[in-house]
């Protein structure tokens, strides 16, 4: 099993996809699809985590807070001896995240733009600008581990909650950074050769370079199945 290393927080992520493993339908147009069951176990996984973490596309179309939700969630976060709204970190590579973003609107706690040394000047400065902090880490790839010891040393973010989408989930899992995965599997199939899904981007070229997972826990509720999936150390970096 993996062997987490004391220099980085603990990392999950939490998705729900369609049967055949979609995130949303092939014109990438996200509308949530899940049962009333899978928004509490958003809330509550996020009520687990000092931050959340998501992709500058996921922020740019699915409009929301990313935050604790009602107050039965933030009351939770402070039993378990947590702030009582989360970290919010949002990764752009390239600067490209659209300042106007829905998320801007919620200034209930801190949002951090992680990206790389591709962001322009000029999008670095339209981000400073609606960011309360925005770091570079890498050159031409995200330095995630680099980031989140930074996030651990600056934050104090123990446990990072990942939420998407399909590219990030795919850098963080082959830089042997990701813990565990809450997925929900819902009883609908999307299609299409173009949809997202959970692991997009660069994939392996053999089975044995597949990231390996044990299942934790597993429920079922109505049509949908709950699965925790503890992710097992890859034979190579990738």
């Amino acid at each position: 099993m993996l062997l987490r290393c004391s220099m980085r927080p603990f990392v999950f992520i939490n998705v729900a996809t369609t049967a055949d493993g979609k995130l949303a339908p092939e014109n990438r147009h996200f509308v949530p699809f899940g049962s009333k069951r899978d928004l509490e176990l958003l809330y509550d996984v996020r009520a687990k985590a000092d931050a959340v973490l998501m992709g500058a596309r996921t922020v740019d179309s699915a409009p929301g807070h990313y935050g604790p939700g009602p107050a039965k969630y933030r009351r939770l976060r402070l039993q378990r001896g947590l702030p009582e709204y989360n970290l919010r970190v949002i990764v752009s590579g390239r600067g490209t995240l659209n300042p106007r973003s829905d998320i801007f609107r919620y200034r209930f706690s801190p949002i951090i733009v992680l990206t790389s040394a591709r962001a322009s000047v000029r999008n670095l400065k339209r981000l400073l600008g609606v960011a309360d902090d925005v770091e570079i880490f890498g050159d031409d790839a995200m330095d995630f581990k680099a980031a989140f010891a930074w996030l651990q040393k600056k934050w104090n973010v123990k446990k990072i909650l990942c939420e998407g989408g399909g590219e990030l989930n795919t850098a963080l899992i082959r830089q042997n950074l990701v813990d565990e995965i809450y997925l929900t599997i819902c009883p609908l199939i999307f299609g299409g050769r173009g949809a997202p899904t959970m692991a997009d981007g660069i994939g392996v070229t053999s089975v044995a370079d597949a990231t390996r997972l044990r299942i934790k826990t597993m429920k079922r509720v109505g049509q949908e199945l709950f699965l925790v999936y503890r992710v097992l150390n890859r034979t190579s970096s990738g």
